[in-house]
């Protein structure tokens, strides 16, 4: 999703299921799967064609994200590092989260 190979975290995932990434040239198909940093995840060959990920990919910010590195030559991505708090764009209030789960 990151990448900006899907709209959605959910069409993300289904497109992970429905076998079209690639982490370092193996398919997956756990939509769960813990990337590494150094790993690159990239677009299956096969589906390299799809409208929803052609779609999805034009007009896309790559660069908005300094922990994520994308080639558009191989429609693939690296993950360079893990993302610090202040890279993370969503407006999350950690506080709320303690507090709701100490209850």
């Amino acid at each position: 999703y990151r990448l900006g190979i899907a709209p959605s975290r959910p069409a993300a995932r289904q497109l992970v299921l429905h076998k079209h990434i690639t982490v370092n040239g193996e398919v997956v198909n756990i939509p769960s799967y813990r990337v590494k940093p150094g790993e690159v995840v990239g677009v299956r060959e096969k589906s390299k064609s799809l409208e929803v990920i052609a779609d999805c990919l034009t007009g896309f910010n790559h660069s908005k994200y300094p922990w994520l590195e994308w080639d558009a030559n191989t429609m693939s991505g690296k993950y360079l590092h893990m993302p610090q708090r202040e890279d993370i764009p969503e407006t999350i209030k950690e506080q709320l989260i303690v507090e709701l789960y100490s209850k």
